[in-house]
């Protein structure tokens, strides 16, 4: 065969495969790196967070990677201080110093849960009443023993032990902590003194255990012990959890329905999310079939965003894409972990933080 023709071959079968390789790679989607949004904080809604999460990035958004590190309240607000993470979940809302160090930071209501009594009582494996004040005598120490006539005179019936109370508390920074130790600071003067109220406090005595998971695992391990868990948790450790008496007198256990009832009673009027939130609870709130010990939890990021290193116009987007869907199908996911949906207007104010939210001065697109 006459080379020139070989050659001629070769050259042509070579165009033709380079050809169907540079159709194929034009004709291919782009592959691109997941856009990475990390937060951190409360541990109180982490369960449900964890599921939104889930939902979102496996159906949503498959190209965005959410990682969250449920590290409590005071470490995700300390994360986002330091500007380490993208957004932070509190349960206790900024105080004026935490303000003064986020600038220009969003309250975000992410959803409503409660914060139960649990006890690890033998003989007495459901129907423990309390009231506030006996609760917070309990935590203080005035309360020592399991058979007290104060907390008898609540149970009658009820054949409670002369063995000594261990209380259970939160030893790291705790937007749990906050809930309940605003709780007894509500309905106990000597609490609210000797005590008072925070994310951390000098607590009388107990054991001290790291995030609501650790509280629950503490209780469930020692005897005659009593300690506070977000109701998802208690729920997750078939924990035994007591019915605290409410203004109306009436004593309610924690539930998805006297959760809501609460929300109901409390959510009526709301902040802006640029402002001030310390004054906002849904404690004790005066309805008959509310559970007194009730709290928003909260999504916190920066209302201008590109004050956060390593923040581009495509990852602020893809962050109020995320809160967007928190507020809006996250709901959904909710009530099977016994957390209460958001009240419609919060919702509403919801939108209009979110929408709030910029990037170089820019608003973002949230759909």
């Amino acid at each position: 065969m006459n080379t020139k023709y070989v050659i001629a071959a070769i050259v042509a079968i070579v165009v033709i495969l380079v050809s169907i390789v540079a159709y194929v790679y034009l004709s291919s989607p782009a592959s691109t790196e997941p856009i990475i949004l990390n937060g951190s904080g409360a541990t109180f809604p982490y369960p449900l967070l964890n599921e939104i999460i889930t939902q979102y990035v496996h159906n949503v958004k498959p190209n965005v990677q959410i990682n969250y590190q449920a590290i409590g309240s005071g470490g995700g607000i300390s994360d986002l201080k330091n500007k380490n993470v993208d957004f932070a979940g509190s349960d206790a809302p900024l105080t004026a110093t935490e303000r003064a160090d986020i600038p220009n930071a969003l309250h975000i209501p992410e959803t409503i849960g409660a914060v139960t009594v649990a006890y690890n009582l033998p003989g007495v494996s459901s129907g423990l009443k309390l009231t506030g004040q006996v609760l917070a005598d309990i935590f203080e120490g005035k309360i020592n023993k399991w058979n007290d006539p104060a907390i008898q005179n609540l149970n009658s019936g009820v054949t409670l032990p002369s063995q000594n109370i261990i209380t259970v508390h939160r030893s790291d920074g705790s937007g749990t902590t906050f809930i309940f130790t605003s709780y007894l600071s509500k309905v106990s003067t000597s609490w609210s003194n000797a005590v008072g109220q925070g994310k951390s406090v000098s607590w009388p005595g107990g054991i001290g255990s790291n995030g609501n998971a650790g509280v629950a695992s503490t209780v469930a391990g020692n005897q005659y012990s009593i300690g506070y868990v977000e109701l998802a948790y208690a729920l997750e450790n078939n924990m035994t959890v007591a019915a605290i008496a409410n203004p109306s007198g009436h004593y309610i256990m924690p539930t998805l329905e006297s959760t809501t009832a609460a929300a109901e009673a409390g959510a009526a009027t709301l902040p802006a999310g640029d402002a001030s939130w310390t004054n906002v609870n849904l404690l004790n709130m005066d309805s008959a079939e509310a559970y007194p010990i009730v709290s928003f939890t909260y999504l916190l990021v920066y209302k201008e965003l590109n004050v956060l290193p390593n923040m581009t116009q495509e990852k602020a987007t893809a962050l109020v894409q995320f809160l967007w869907y928190v507020v809006h199908d996250g709901q959904a996911f909710g009530p099977a972990l016994e957390y209460a949906p958001l009240p419609s207007n919060v919702v509403q104010l919801n939108e209009a933080t979110i929408r709030s939210i910029t990037f170089n001065g820019q608003t973002l697109s949230v759909t």
